[in-house]
């Protein structure tokens, strides 16, 4: 149950952001609606919670298992392009390839998330 929160989790934020880049990259106004102002940061709260608590649960945890570290060090570059494809001050011509760069972190967290392998188990 754990598991299936933290992975509908995942895609609600996944989701989320998506539809906020692809708004942004439209001019379109997604700021003025709260909803998507807020709802971003209710679901990433419970999905770093779930995270946290997953961890416990299954006894492993980042700067101790190495997959778990991949997964935490990409979070975090995908935070930084994130807020640079949705930034206000980021140049508009310089979005889209924050965005996309976002989107393949996004995939490569998964994909580590699936192979319990930094590499993908490709090494």
């Amino acid at each position: 149950m754990l598991k299936h929160l933290h992975v509908t989790c995942v895609v609600t934020s996944v989701s989320l952001f998506v539809l906020r880049g692809t708004l942004e990259l439209m001019a379109q106004p997604w700021r003025r609606w709260r909803w998507l102002r807020v709802a971003p940061h209710l679901v990433d709260t419970l999905l770093l919670g779930s995270a946290l608590w997953l961890a416990w649960r299954i006894g492993q945890y980042p700067f101790v298992n190495g997959w778990l570290t991949a997964k935490v060090l990409a979070l975090v570059l995908y935070i930084l392009l994130g807020s640079r494809a949705l930034g206000i001050k980021t140049p508009v011509s310089q979005r889209p390839v924050y965005f996309v760069a976002a989107l393949l972190t996004v995939g490569y967290i998964v994909g580590v998330a699936f192979t319990h392998s930094a590499s993908w188990g490709l090494l």
